[in-house]
């Protein structure tokens, strides 16, 4: 479990707070999606999830960050990494071998994993992630949408109890983007990893994801399901926050017959919604 109580954050010189009194519970098992404009504190609360806040990054830190039990400033970053795996926007800075083999085995010899299930962990890895064919290739030959794979790879890899990721479908198409969003539901649903994703494509988060947390301004303004938290479109667009249209449809398709409609997250409950009414 995840349990972040009147968390409060200011980066080093910073004049405002990035973070301000954000209290959020994330059980164990959980798929939750962190949405909001830029600038909300998205990234600054997946690092202090990861714990690379505060002990790598400087700055005013109050409250506290408990991950399955242990106190995130009391912890130390080689311990918490065992719990929590994190892929962040720029993965240049995660991968450190030239060799996308070795990159994954790196991490897994690090963490003690017995050499007959190395294999076994390196092949589930690379074939959810789609880059098989990759392995032996070096890291300066793979495109952005590769690398941010094989980042993602590794981390899969080490199995760990919670995947905290930052936009890991920026460098990839809608294909891609797809596979490694199913990957992320079969981790959590078969081997109970908790996953926690920030993302800027709100509709192919919302197919995955069980629950959302809104954020603006350093502050959760929403937390629930995703029904509840796209129930209400007006606000989220205040914000910023481009919210998928099929819940933009039937928000105004509610309001053009003047009833309650449930909110659509697909296309496919938007098209049975639009018949009901219709017909």
């Amino acid at each position: 479990m995840i349990r972040i109580q009147s968390l409060t954050f200011r980066y080093e010189d910073s004049k405002v707070d990035a973070l301000h009194d954000i209290n959020l519970t994330i059980p164990d098992g959980s798929f939750l999606g962190i949405i909001g404009p830029a600038g909300a504190g998205k990234t600054t609360i997946a690092q202090c999830i990861s714990g690379i806040i505060p002990h790598a990054v400087r700055g005013d830190f109050y409250g506290s960050v408990v991950i399955d039990g242990l106190d995130s400033a009391d912890t130390p970053l080689t311990d918490l990494s065992r719990l929590v795996g994190t892929v962040f926007q720029d993965v240049e800075r995660q991968i450190i071998f030239p060799v996308v083999e070795d990159e994954l085995l790196y991490g897994l010899e690090n963490f003690g994993v017995p050499r007959e299930k190395i294999e076994e962990r390196m092949t589930f890895a690379l074939t959810h992630t789609g880059i098989t064919s990759l392995r032996h290739r070096t890291i300066s030959s793979l495109s952005g949408g590769q690398r941010q794979k094989v980042a993602i790879a590794s981390l899969i890899a080490l199995q760990p109890k919670i995947l905290i990721l930052d936009e890991p479908t920026g460098e990839l198409d809608p294909g891609s983007s797809r596979k490694i969003f199913a990957l992320l539901q079969e981790l959590n649903r078969t081997y109970g990893i908790t996953v926690v994703v920030i993302e800027q494509k709100i509709m192919l988060l919302c197919e995955f994801a069980k629950r959302l947390a809104v954020m603006d301004q350093g502050r959760i303004i929403r937390e629930g399901s995703v029904r509840e938290v796209l129930g209400n479109i007006s606000r989220l667009e205040e914000i910023g926050v481009n919210c998928p249209r099929v819940a933009r449809f039937s928000s105004l398709l509610g309001e053009q017959i003047r009833q309650e409609i449930s909110v659509c997250v697909n296309v496919e409950e938007a098209e049975r919604e639009a018949r009901r009414v219709m017909g």
